[in-house]
């Protein structure tokens, strides 16, 4: 008998191929009563496999009666009980690394197109205003000040990628690094006051949620830029929205919201905002890598190995 298994969303192709051929897998997505699926295969679950935004409710995790692992196919754990999946003994594992290289080098693109107007200019284009006239000067991003918050793996790798284009770069975290030559700023307000650009990339959680609140968004200013590539739930979002609205902060450019995949239709007619729907490790390829070490942590929960990137 193969292992059952409860896939909460969708995965690509060849990695759900695989965990069809090695497990029996009900899927939540398609299913159309997700409750009465649970109810039904949930004593005879031992792996939940989910997304990083969207994770594992206490209650399924309470239905998986025989639950031994969730597998989360991302790099955040803020959508699952650890707390509670410890107290269950049930394992959690993320995808750490593999994505790195990829949310980094959309924190730069979103950069470059908030600063440079970007989505604008292409709109303008598509809608034959060119020959009409131009568009108003952009900002500059080489040389600016740049600010990131939370300088853990996603972090440095953005910093990396920012020192080439000159910037002065400075951090706040949840303690100065001593591995770094980057400037360390310790409140997040003192952080954007001092910024150009202010780059979240903190890890979510409790004491994370609204971290960027109002008065770091005033700090950042009428001509600050906040690119968000963490979670949504960092940004106190209303104020963000105000903030733009108002012209009490320059731009912003978002991958993340705080109740995906419903962004603020507020937003919408904004020409200060770029707008991504949760693209950051996007990528045929990092999904796929992102699949396997899933299938990797499977594999090894199964067969009684050490979890390849256990959490819990």
């Amino acid at each position: 008998m193969k292992p059952e298994i409860l896939l909460v969303e969708s995965m690509m192709p060849d990695i759900e191929a695989a965990l069809d051929a090695g497990y029996t897998v009900h899927r939540l997505a398609g299913a159309p009563d997700r409750d009465r699926l649970v109810a039904e295969v949930g004593p005879r679950v031992r792996a939940v496999v989910t997304g990083g935004g969207t994770g594992v409710s206490n209650a399924i995790m309470d239905a998986c009666t025989n639950l031994g692992i969730v597998a989360i196919n991302g790099v955040g754990t803020d959508a699952v009980d650890l707390k509670h999946a410890a107290s269950r003994g049930v394992r959690v594992t993320n995808t750490p690394d593999v994505l790195t290289d990829d949310v980094a080098d959309l924190a730069i693109g979103l950069m470059i197109a908030g600063s440079r107007h970007m989505m604008v200019g292409d709109r303008f284009v598509r809608a034959g205003r060119w020959p009409n006239g131009g568009l108003p000067l952009a900002r500059k991003v080489t040389g600016k000040r740049l600010g990131i918050l939370g300088l853990g793996r996603i972090g440095m790798a953005i910093a990396q990628r920012a020192a080439g284009f000159g910037m002065d770069i400075a951090y706040t975290n949840r303690k100065p690094r001593t591995d770094v030559s980057y400037r360390f700023v310790a409140s997040p307000v003192d952080l954007a006051r001092d910024s150009d650009i202010l780059i979240v990339a903190a890890s979510a959680g409790p004491d994370a949620r609204n971290m960027v609140n109002r008065a770091v968004i005033e700090a950042l200013g009428p001509d600050g830029l906040l690119v968000n590539v963490a979670r949504g739930a960092v940004v106190d979002e209303p104020e963000l929205v105000a903030a733009l609205a108002d012209g009490r902060l320059g731009g912003a450019a978002l991958d993340v919201f705080a109740n995906e995949p419903h962004a603020p239709e507020a937003l919408f007619g904004l020409d200060n905002v770029v707008l991504q729907p949760h693209q950051a490790s996007a990528t045929v390829e990092t999904r796929m890598a992102m699949g396997n070490l899933v299938l990797a942590n499977l594999s090894a929960f199964f067969a009684g190995q050490p979890l390849p990137t256990a959490v819990v």
